[in-house]
């Protein structure tokens, strides 16, 4: 049983009216709906979706931290691999998915430190509710230069310089695949029946077929606890890489989230896949509980990512842990700037670098991936610990 605190009346009725879309899109479709489509809705219906329904999502109040969140920190030393790509290509910067634009402002701030400020900052943020968030907390922090940001609808045609992505490939829609029976399943959603309530919705296997099939021969799938193994795929981030391939003339993307090589992603002990959803602070595995509430999101196959990358031409140009990249960046430089080490301030900026930096907290869960076009230069993030070798 769940132990989680009950959402608000305000809360359920969202979640109501979104699970009544969803529900008439299922009838409408048959009665069956991949679940990539359902987390599509669950997270990204305007008005009603997760990222687009208005509650707070991130900080003390909502329902996760960021880095970001935790110590401008992060975005200072992320300063530092942002200006060298720059300087080897061109003084743009897009990031995808600010959430409440706390990287943003501590990364303007901090290349306006270097002198090396982007001629534009743009966001491609889809959600307006987010958008606003994100206007508000860069005219508090940053007002000064709050004016080269400039929000996006769409990738542009063309692109040189960074594309920066933190943690937005795990809240991309996922397919949900089961290997049993000596074939491969596609799970995806029914309506429930009366004797599932209080769920609206349920699991139902079909056959694979199509990209989810074909994308399922490269996975070394062990056999699962009872004959059945469950997995992700995301061909969504493979697509909006490849997409980037063919827009990127010359700079990287700089991709951060949490997931594994496919070496240990696909590992017996993950025989249930790893889907999860969060909820004020709380984690649980639920997609079906309050529709359009919860975070939901499942790990990087970061070898996946790769080979989309280098099959639209890109290079593969470094891949590390989160603690490691931080520190070639000078992370512990940065916090040495925070006065004495006897000071308040000193001290809770040093247990935010811990949580970033250690195996047992952020450090190791989390992997940063660069790829990229027309950089030749070694780059800082990765001088020390690459672990190109492992993808």
């Amino acid at each position: 049983m769940l132990n989680l605190p009950l959402p608000d009346a305000d809360a359920l009725e969202q979640s109501t009216r979104l699970t009544a879309l969803i529900a008439a899109e299922i009838a409408a479709a048959g009665g069956w709906m991949p679940f990539y489509r359902y987390m599509e809705l669950a997270l990204y219906a305007p008005g009603l979706g997760y990222y687009d329904g208005g509650a707070r999502k991130f900080g003390i109040d909502g329902d996760f931290i960021t880095a970001p969140g935790l110590t401008p920190l992060f975005g200072q030393a992320l300063a530092a691999q942002a200006e060298e790509i720059m300087r080897a290509s061109a003084c743009e910067v897009i990031e995808v998915g600010a959430g409440d634009g706390h990287l943003a402002a501590d990364l303007l701030c901090e290349l306006d430190i270097r002198h090396c400020l982007p001629v534009h900052y743009g966001i491609l943020e889809l959600s307006a509710e987010l958008r606003a968030r994100q206007r508000e907390t860069l005219l508090r922090r940053a007002p000064r230069l709050a004016s080269c940001v400039r929000w996006l609808d769409t990738m542009p045609e063309t692109f040189s310089g960074l594309v920066l992505a933190n943690e937005a490939l795990d809240a991309m829609p996922l397919h949900v695949i089961a290997a049993k029976d000596g074939g491969i399943y596609e799970r995806g959603v029914v309506l429930a029946a009366a004797a599932d309530a209080p769920r609206a919705f349920a699991w139902e296997d079909r056959p694979a077929r199509g990209a989810v099939l074909e994308a399922t021969r490269r996975l070394p799938l062990p056999p699962g606890g009872d004959g059945e193994y469950v997995t992700e795929i995301n061909l969504a981030a493979a697509a909006w890489i490849s997409a980037w391939g063919e827009r990127l003339r010359q700079g990287a993307l700089l991709l951060i989230d949490y997931g594994y090589p496919r070496d240990e992603f696909y590992l017996p002990s993950r025989a249930k896949g790893t889907l999860m959803c969060h909820y004020r602070h709380r984690a649980h595995d639920d997609p079906f509980l309050w529709p359009g509430l919860a975070d939901v999101t499942g790990s990087v196959d970061f070898t996946a990512m790769a080979e989309a990358g280098f099959d639209a031409g890109l290079d593969v140009l470094g891949y590390t842990s989160q603690g490691q990249f931080l520190l070639n960046c000078g992370l512990l430089d940065c916090l040495a700037r925070r006065g004495p080490r006897d000071g308040a301030d000193y001290l809770r900026a040093a247990n935010a670098v811990q949580k970033l930096t250690l195996p047992r907290e952020m450090g190791e869960l989390f992997k940063v991936l660069m790829l990229g076009r027309g950089i030749d230069t070694a780059l800082l993030g990765f001088a020390r610990g690459d672990r190109c070798h492992a993808l």
